[in-house]
């Protein structure tokens, strides 16, 4: 223990009088968590608060038009506009407007929609009856052909994904219309004799959230980016700490160190602790700030309701795979010039890989496979574990486990490639 200590000790003095690293691990992550989630939170809200412009001719005057504009006024996603400086939309100039990227979509309802809507239900209920034996022998016959168009024009640069969810949610409205005529005609053929249909819905969608008591839990900015940008401060001690081992090996220190009477894994240990205790402070930091100093400057607070072991354990283990990665470089590495650059690069790859900057799911379905390759990754989905899901500590392990084991294949490439190179 006492020479565990004596390197713990070398190692704490080497970063005390190194203050570029201590800005690194200490003051330029608490810069970023702050910064980056003020963008972002302002950007969600403007995404939130923002309505989509949406160009509505009607050229039928019936209930479908008006079902469409009340549906999408009710939405609040968007803003339906019927005229242009004061004069009506014709679906020329709408077409126009659009294709040119000044409005993101159009919608026409063509003439007569609504009358031959009711027109073919009616003719179809009339022969329903008429084959039970309850409406009039003689039919009306269909003298409505094709089908009717409502026509939207989109933006060329609109995203695929938002046309679909516009034309699904307009073809709902149209369905949903359609089968309320029927019940509608139903019932006024049948009112005298038979019970009044009900037309309310019988389904109806219900998103059930994560819960913690009766307070329910929604992602938000602060509890991605706290947990991602620790992670981030965590890992980037790969740069001071491969830079301390080169510098050992440059300056010697190593040589004199292999002369004691003490094994190289009592280096790597005393690293190892060190940096460990460097990477829970950097935790502990970026949770205060999340808790006590987001609210001050207007974002949401970080909500760890209890969590805060599971967090530690979790912030344990991705220290562990830091200092895995950290020690390797600095031991293959032969010169600051090659650490500092590689250690700083690799960290904002795995960054990026692991879904630090860009969620996962918004990633190439390629990349979404690739990035179960970070170990930033598997962190991260530990610390969503945690703070969404409230899931327990059994659960939790196959993550950590990953993590450790990360960590103890780091370290063994280490240890086998600096006795392989001192056997040379």
């Amino acid at each position: 223990m006492h020479k565990v200590w004596a390197s713990i000790k070398k190692e704490t003095l080497l970063l005390v009088r190194d203050l570029g690293a201590l800005i690194i691990l200490f003051v330029m992550p608490l810069a970023l968590i702050v910064t980056i989630t003020l963008i972002q939170q302002d950007s969600f809200k403007a995404l939130s608060d923002s309505r989509i412009q949406v160009l509505l001719i009607d050229l039928d005057g019936g209930t479908v038009a008006k079902s469409i504009k009340k549906n999408l006024d009710e939405s609040g996603s968007f803003d339906v506009i019927s005229t242009l400086e004061g004069q009506g939309l014709t679906e020329e100039k709408a077409r126009s407007e659009v294709f040119a990227g000044n409005y993101p979509m159009a919608v026409v309802v063509p003439e007569n929609l609504s009358s031959d809507l009711v027109r073919k239900v009616q003719i179809n209920v009339d022969k329903i009856l008429s084959d039970v034996g309850l409406g009039e022998e003689e039919v009306v016959q269909d003298t409505i052909t094709g089908k009717k168009e409502i026509r939207l024009y989109f933006d060329p640069a609109t995203q695929l994904a938002f046309k679909s969810a516009v034309k699904n949610n307009i073809d709902k409205m149209v369905s949903d219309l359609e089968v309320q005529t029927v019940y509608t005609l139903f019932q006024e053929q049948l009112s005298d004799s038979v019970a009044v249909f009900t037309q309310k819905s019988f389904l109806e969608f219900k998103e059930i959230l994560p819960h913690s008591g009766n307070k329910e839990i929604i992602p938000n900015a602060t509890q991605h980016n706290v947990p991602a940008w620790t992670l981030f401060a965590i890992f980037f001690i790969v740069i001071p700490l491969s830079i301390n081992l080169v510098k050992e090996k440059g300056q010697g220190t190593l040589v004199r160190l292999r002369t004691l009477p003490m094994p190289y894994h009592i280096v790597i240990l005393g690293k190892t602790i060190t940096f460990l205790v460097i990477c829970m402070i950097q935790f502990y930091l970026m949770v205060a700030v999340g808790v006590y100093l987001f609210p001050m400057l207007g974002l949401e607070p970080l909500q760890v309701e209890g969590n805060i072991g599971l967090m530690s354990i979790v912030a344990f283990c991705s220290g562990f795979a830091a200092i895995g990665f950290g020690i390797l470089l600095g031991t293959v590495c032969e010169t600051q010039e090659q650490s500092a650059p590689f250690g700083a690069t690799s960290v904002v790859i795995l960054a990026a890989v692991g879904g630090v900057w860009v969620p996962v799911f918004a990633m190439p379905e390629f990349m979404q496979m690739v990035s179960g390759l970070s170990p930033m990754n598997w962190g991260l989905n530990a610390f969503y574990d945690v703070l969404l899901r409230h899931v327990h500590l059994i659960q939790l392990l196959p993550k950590l486990v990953l993590l450790l084991g990360f960590y103890l294949i780091m370290i063994a490439i280490s240890l086998i490639y600096d006795a392989k190179k001192r056997a040379v």
